[in-house]
């Protein structure tokens, strides 16, 4: 055939001929099949037949001089113009020479599949796909697609879409000639994903370009509604590293709105909704997921490159297909880490998904239509519904983005990265909420993606990590949000000093742990106020027979998330320290708390731990840390004991942390150093843990008898008082005499540059900081070092 090949013929090397997404198609198909992973068959018609059908149409002279004088800038006359040389081409015919070689390959695909083979037709240009432009959703595909008939009407619209309004400014925009770009079709068969699910994936981690996890995304039906953001699809992280060495390394799973899906209709495709009960579930089961992402990491070694993946499941064979692969072209790149920073807080008008970690701000413009894109100003904000490649052309004038629908694979998300502009998309209500003209700040620096009334002020720092000293002493990290580690894991530091779960436990459980243990006793009690706590159980836990279990996971996750961020350095992670005004505000949590008139010094930490009252809950935070570190495979996972006062109670933990499945000969126990106990006995200490970290908030209240929420005293509360000092020096002292790690994690040595200096030359194993201070830190223990040394 002069025209067509097949996709076993095709392989990377034929961009030219058969454009980005064929002759990637074919290098999948004709490398990797043999490895196990599925690709549906099928042709792909070359450039050539596209130079062949302009020619022999007579239309090509009228093409490029409707575009030549074409101002961009002019919306109206891009779209009067563009829609004029699409009519072109729709109303030329294909060459009978073409037409002939399409049938008889469509009717080679007929014998393999059936007479009128459902087929996908996919545009692929000559210029697509390439690592520093994608052309993301630029040119049409056409989905079940049946018959000689409708095949050629299909093909026939992929070629005009080379000419759409959004496909002749990206080109504009990025430097490419209208004339040297050409389409190449490919003709695939149709994966029945109709009848269950498809999605995207993405080798490296889409906002932050943290290379070690994959994110899986997907939801029912055909895949269009995930890419367009018509829907908030579920989300699924692989860690790389542990899957490697056959561990289940699903560190996070979440589930999406999955109100809408693309099924096979009378007409082609049509729209449904999804009934209830596919809704509340995952479309992927845990084998699936990792299924999906062993090819991806399969085909992300062939490429030797970040891959962005399509996928699909079967509902008739049950089995899983990948129908695309192309470059991942934001963090391929490569770019300065920016750490943005609100200075100021307002009132948050909508949350949805943060989309990179940029603040932006201006006049809201809601956009409903795209016939409405002339009223939209440079520097506005866009909010709309979602938005396609149609959109472009506004969405490169916008300061931000934010869209009701989508998740962070969809069109608003993947443009708004190249763009390089925040988003926060799938806000569910933001057209309906924020009023046109108002001014709004688009706040994703902090993980979740915030809408703010009124212009915030803001701060951006470029973080330089230029002549960077080497030093002796660890410079770690004090974190607590697991949406913020893959970025701040960039940040040159010696792992995580400190991981607080509180955080984990307010905002992705939100519910007392004991009101979970003892869920079913809690069904069984006839009283308003228990009713009311067991709904808003079953409205959080809806995925979870057995409401333990979702406590496990949703903590288990999170310090996932954290650990792998950092891996293979230590993350510490310290077991709960609420106090119990604090667990008290947990859903059920009334049920359970004491009222204590100084909940500071009460009961709280180690106390709990091994208490009958508690002992259950505790058991839930050991089964998620067993799970982290011998189901995923997070080994870099580390624990610390709070507020143990007596070295008795640390014996106790222990034994309970054993009796939950912790071995103790496995995994390093840390105690917080904050009580005056815990120097005073610190040989007796020394003896049950592996190592110290100072709590320095603490150990100067308890050691200078300062209530540190009281503003009457606030001016006595430092860190640097003397007796504080000498309380860290003997810690120290006692940890090298016994061979044991002592680091601090206390809030100085962020503040106070003398107090670094001082455990410096102390002998302090590691600083632990908040993120913003480790360079500097770093800088300054250099030179301490270097002057000591």
């Amino acid at each position: 055939m002069k025209f067509i090949k097949w996709l076993k013929d095709i392989g990377k090397e034929d961009v030219a001929l058969f454009g980005g997404k064929n002759a990637s198609l074919g290098e999948l198909y004709r490398n990797l099949s043999s490895k196990g992973i599925r690709i549906p068959n099928g042709f792909a018609i070359s450039a050539e037949a596209y130079k062949f059908f302009i020619k022999s149409a007579g239309i090509e002279n009228e093409i490029k001089k409707t575009l030549q004088s074409l101002k961009k800038e002019n919306l109206k006359e891009l779209k009067e113009k563009g829609e004029y040389v699409r009519r072109l081409i729709l109303n030329a015919d294909l060459p009978d020479e073409l037409v002939k070689e399409i049938k008889e390959a469509y009717r080679k695909l007929e014998e393999i599949y059936g007479k009128n083979v459902d087929v996908a037709v996919r545009s692929s240009a000559t210029a697509e796909d390439l690592p520093t432009a994608s052309f993301a959703g630029q040119y049409d595909t056409y989905l079940n697609i049946r018959g000689e008939k409708k095949l050629m009407e299909a093909i026939k619209k992929c070629y005009s879409s080379l000419f759409t309004n959004r496909a002749i400014s990206y080109r504009e925009d990025h430097g490419f000639s209208h004339f040297d770009i050409y389409l190449s079709i490919g003709i695939q068969k149709m994966v029945r994903a109709d009848l269950a699910c498809s999605g995207v994936i993405f080798t490296i981690d889409p906002e932050t370009g943290f290379k070690n996890s994959i994110y899986i995304t997907g939801s029912w039906g055909l895949g269009e509604l995930v890419v367009r953001g018509a829907v908030n699809p579920d989300g699924f992280y692989v860690f790389k590293p542990t899957l490697e060495k056959g561990y289940k390394a699903i560190i996070e799973k979440k589930l999406g709105i999955k109100n809408k899906m693309l099924v096979y209709g009378k007409n082609g495709i049509e729209e449904k909704e999804v009934p209830e009960e596919m809704r509340n579930k995952f479309i992927l089961n845990d084998d699936e997921i990792l299924q999906l992402a062993k090819w991806a990491l399969e085909i992300e070694k062939h490429y030797g490159m970040p891959m962005d993946i399509e996928w699909a499941k079967d509902g008739l064979s049950n089995e899983l297909y990948i129908t695309q692969a192309r470059p991942e072209t934001v963090h391929s790149k490569g770019s300065q880490l920016f750490v943005y920073k609100l200075k100021e807080r307002g009132e948050i008008i909508v949350e949805g998904e943060a989309i990179g970690n940029k603040i932006g701000a201006g006049k809201a413009r809601i956009v409903k239509s795209i016939d409405d894109i002339d009223e939209f100003n440079e520097g506005d904000v866009l909010v709309t519904e979602m938005t396609d490649p149609d959109w472009e052309p506004i969405m490169k004038k916008a300061s931000a983005i934010v869209t009701d629908k989508g998740g962070r694979t969809c069109h608003a998300a993947i443009v708004s990265r190249e763009l390089g502009i925040p988003a926060v998309v799938g806000t569910k209500n933001a057209t309906s909420i924020i009023k046109n003209g108002e001014e709004i700040t688009v706040d994703c620096s902090e993980g979740v993606g915030r809408v703010y009334r009124g212009i915030l002020k803001f701060e951006k720092e470029e973080i330089s990590y230029d002549s960077l000293p080497e030093t002796r002493t660890k410079i770690m990290m004090n974190i607590a949000i697991p949406e913020k580690a893959y970025l701040l894991a960039q940040i040159p530091n010696d792992g995580v000093g400190l991981a607080r779960v509180e955080f984990i436990i307010s905002s992705h459980i939100g519910i007392h742990p004991m009101a979970l243990v003892e869920y079913e006793k809690l069904k069984s009690i006839d009283d308003e106020k228990i009713r009311r706590i067991v709904e808003e159980i079953d409205r959080r836990t809806k995925l979870y027979e057995d409401k333990k279990e979702f406590y496990v996971d949703k903590l288990a996750m999170g310090i996932a998330k954290i650990a792998s961020a950092f891996y293979p350095s230590d993350v510490i992670v310290r077991f709960s320290d609420f106090k119990t005004n604090e667990y008290a505000s947990l859903i059920g949590g009334e049920i359970y708390e004491p009222e204590e008139s100084n909940p500071m010094l009460g009961w709280r930490g180690a106390s709990r731990y091994y208490d009958e009252k508690f002992k259950e809950a505790f058991g839930l935070e050991c089964k998620a840390i067993k799970k982290v570190r011998e189901e995923m495979g997070l080994k870099n996972v580390k624990v610390m004991i709070p507020f143990c006062r007596t070295p008795e109670e640390g014996i106790k933990v222990i034994k309970v942390m054993e009796e939950f499945g912790i071995d103790r000969e496995d995994i390093e126990i840390y105690v917080m150093a904050e009580v005056p106990s815990n120097v005073i006995l610190a040989e007796e200490f020394a003896k049950i843990f592996d190592g110290f970290s100072i709590g320095s908030n603490d150990l100067t209240q308890l050691t200078l008898g300062i209530d540190r929420d009281s503003n009457l005293i606030a001016h006595l509360f430092d860190e640097r008082d003397e007796a504080v000092k000498q309380m860290i020096s003997k810690i120290i002292k006692v940890a090298k005499k016994y061979g044991r790690n002592v680091g601090i994690c206390g809030q100085a040595p962020s503040d106070f540059p003398d107090f670094v200096e001082f455990l410096v030359r102390e002998g302090v194993n590691s600083i632990s900081l908040n993120p913003d201070a480790i360079v500097k830190t770093k800088m300054l223990v250099g030179k301490i070092e270097s002057a000591i040394s």
